[in-house]
């Protein structure tokens, strides 16, 4: 029996344009909902004459209707057709068939090979016909394209662990040689799953632990933080006490003092006013006498002068003053805002250097620069052979000896100088050196001795510096008096120092285009060190900006 395609509107009411419910059908031939048409000719007030509202044949007297049970069959199957349809149809949230025209149904599966998708009628040749039988069916799916290797247009049927991104067959052979893949093969899919699910698991587990640590290490920073500023305070509190107990002390001393030595001058000065006046007394006495005539009473006055005692000299002591106290304690808060300034620089780049996730190591110049540093060099430590100029960034050998005064921070014999400031935490520096005999660049701990030719007075030649040699000819690492050659042709005159002072590394770096490291040392600091320069005859080195 062929199928006949019918409308939904041709089984709708006139009325109530709906699709027929009860539906009953008038002499004339026209059907409505039975509803309907009783609800029209209850209102028609026609003295017994009624009308169809399609054609508007008139009866009489009013018709007796009844339900149309053919009418009724073909209604229940009309909306049972229309449900089915409904259901099946693609929504917007459902992928349409690709090959259905007019309203679309829903896709039931896609086609890696055609890359389309198809619903459940147009699905069946692929199920059905021999032509289709290689061709891959997957869930249906949007992003079909995505599925489908862009370099070599084939289906992506395998997972690469190395590079974590799905590849197809020809990746294997191509990109992906020797790397950690597994097929997605049907036959294979348990398998893959529970490796890539123990992988996933792995992962998440060490990423747990890492979570885990992160959160112990907040926590612990924070009690640390929180520790260290409570001390600190308690720490200044007391400092300070100390600082007000030394004052107290100082101007008690000086009030004391003052006050046994102005007692035993007011005694002095008190004597002497005396002694003033007996001699005053004893002058106008004489005066009395210069006019009598009894020569012997005269003579008799001078023998008994006032006074029994000589009068002690008086000398004014020249340290009266108490100026050069004055002076002490102001050379004792220099000392101290100095040591202080070190100290505090030393604390803030530790307190920089505290971390919960460690920095990477630097690589680039833009990296290190983050750590850079500028340092001075110490006019008291400097070497009477060199001279310091630009603000004491550049020390310059000429072979004329520079008046210096004595101080015991100085080198005596070998033409080196140290820096003023501390090396401390991550710490940068570069220096740029010119001359045929080169320089030494270093860092050293304060303790290294100033005084005398020996080994413990060079640089790198003993245990507490450690030093870079450079020089056309030359180049050579130095500590505890031996030498480590570095095979490296120098193309810049421009030295960088990295300093991490907690992990004990030292690397010394040529800068140019890139950054290329000459020689690293690994040891464990136990001293403040300080960077050093040692430079020879008709060279130079200066100690540069960042901005250089």
């Amino acid at each position: 029996m062929a199928n006949i395609s019918v409308s939904q509107d041709q089984f709708s009411c006139s009325i109530c344009l709906e699709l027929l419910n009860d539906p009953v059908t008038t002499s004339c031939g026209h059907s409505f909902c039975m509803v309907c048409i009783n609800n029209c000719w209850d209102q028609e007030d026609n003295k017994g004459t009624y009308s169809c509202p399609q054609c508007t044949k008139t009866f009489t007297p009013r018709p007796a209707v009844s339900k149309n049970i053919i009418l009724c069959g073909v209604v229940e199957n009309l909306k049972k057709t229309e449900q089915d349809y409904a259901h099946c149809s693609a929504g917007p949230e459902d992928v349409g068939c690709d090959f259905c025209t007019g309203r679309k149904y829903k896709a039931v599966k896609s086609c890696l090979v055609c890359l389309a998708s198809y619903c459940e009628t147009h699905i069946q040749p692929h199920y059905e016909s021999p032509a289709f039988k290689k061709h891959k069916l997957v869930k249906v799916s949007r992003r079909l394209q995505e599925q489908i290797c862009s370099r070599h247009n084939k289906p992506l049927e395998v997972y690469c662990f190395t590079d974590q991104q799905c590849i197809c067959m020809l990746c294997i052979m191509d990109d992906h040689k020797g790397h950690d893949t597994i097929l997605a093969t049907a036959e294979r899919t348990e398998k893959q799953l529970l490796e890539i699910q123990r992988k996933f698991q792995e992962k998440n587990q060490n990423r747990e632990k890492e979570l885990n640590k992160l959160i112990n290490a907040v926590e612990s920073h924070k009690r640390s933080a929180q520790t260290a500023v409570e001390n600190i305070e308690r720490i200044c509190t007391e400092l300070i006490d100390s600082i007000n107990r030394r004052c107290f002390w100082m101007k008690d001393l000086i009030r004391h003092r003052e006050k046994a030595k102005v007692s035993q001058a007011e005694k002095t000065i008190k004597q002497i006013k005396k002694e003033i006046v007996d001699f005053r007394k004893k002058d106008a006495e004489l005066e009395q006498l210069s006019h009598t005539e009894d020569f012997i009473h005269f003579l008799q006055s001078l023998s008994t002068p006032a006074g029994s005692a000589e009068s002690t000299a008086i000398t004014i002591s020249p340290y009266l003053s108490f100026d050069d106290v004055t002076k002490s304690v102001s050379q004792l808060r220099e000392k101290v805002e100095e040591f202080w300034k070190e100290q505090f620089e030393k604390i803030t780049d530790e307190v920089k250097d505290v971390q919960i996730i460690s920095p990477p190591e630097p690589e680039t110049r833009e990296d290190f620069l983050r750590y850079f540093r500028q340092f001075t060099m110490d006019p008291n430590t400097v070497n009477k052979n060199l001279h310091l100029s630009e603000e004491n960034k550049v020390a310059t050998r000429s072979g004329k000896e520079h008046l210096y005064p004595d101080h015991p921070e100085r080198f005596n014999h070998y033409s080196q100088v140290l820096c003023r400031e501390s090396v401390s935490g991550r710490c940068y520096w570069e220096v740029e050196w010119s001359g045929n005999n080169g320089a030494y660049i270093l860092v050293s701990y304060k303790s290294i001795r100033r005084k005398g030719s020996d080994d413990e007075c060079v640089f790198g030649w003993n245990d507490v510096s450690w030093c870079l040699e450079i020089s056309p000819s030359t180049f050579l690492f130095w500590h505890k008096h031996k030498e480590t050659k570095i095979a490296f042709n120098l193309s810049s005159s421009r030295i960088g120092v990295y300093v991490d002072y907690k992990a004990g590394t030292l690397s010394f770096y040529s800068i140019s285009d890139t950054m290329k490291l000459l020689h690293r040392v690994q040891t464990k600091f136990t001293e403040l060190l300080y960077p050093g320069i040692w430079v020879g005859i008709g060279s130079k080195a200066k100690l540069l900006d960042s901005t250089n």
